[in-house]
């Protein structure tokens, strides 16, 4: 029998974009069915451009993070930055996405587009909440082909029978 993952997708970052492409994809690996139900701000990580995807350190505590480029000295210092600071300072928060971008980089780590298009290829199932895409003024020409549209009841038939279901 065959396991079954369903993930709820509520954040629409790009720190939050990682965790249910990550998870959805290396689920599929190990043979799981998985579906992905994108919903409020997760409606962002479906939409065919990716690149307004930011990181929002303000009042995130978890956010202070090491330099990507410089001399060693430079990098090893965890840079946290007063909440009065990203607030107050005009593109602190373009600043941290672009530094969370060379992060990525740095390490190798797959971009977002990809990380989606490996779940897409892995026939990991998107859904995107309908009543959310209609909230908020969306037009399903504004999200990648393949997607799925359908309310919670959709999501409840697979998420009741699956065996993890996370909300992310």
């Amino acid at each position: 029998m065959t396991k079954k993952l369903a993930i709820i997708a509520t954040k629409g970052t790009l720190d939050w974009a990682y965790p249910p492409y990550i998870l959805a994809s290396t689920a599929a690996a190990l043979g799981y069915d998985v579906q992905v139900f994108f919903t409020f701000y997760g409606l962002q990580l479906v939409r065919k451009d990716l690149s307004a995807l930011k990181v929002s350190p303000l009042g995130n505590p978890g956010m202070p993070m090491k330099m990507p480029f410089g001399p060693k000295g430079f990098r090893d210092i965890n840079w946290n930055i007063p909440n009065f600071i990203q607030a107050n300072v005009p593109g602190f928060e373009s600043l941290a996405t672009a530094l969370m971008k060379q992060t990525i980089a740095n390490n190798g780590v797959a971009s977002i587009g990809e990380l989606r298009e490996l779940c897409q290829e892995a026939d990991v199932k998107f859904i995107a909440c309908q009543m959310t895409v209609e909230l908020f003024g969306f037009s399903h020409s504004d999200f990648i082909d393949g997607l799925e549209y359908g309310g919670a009841a959709t999501f409840f038939e697979f998420a009741g029978e699956s065996d993890i279901c996370l909300y992310v």
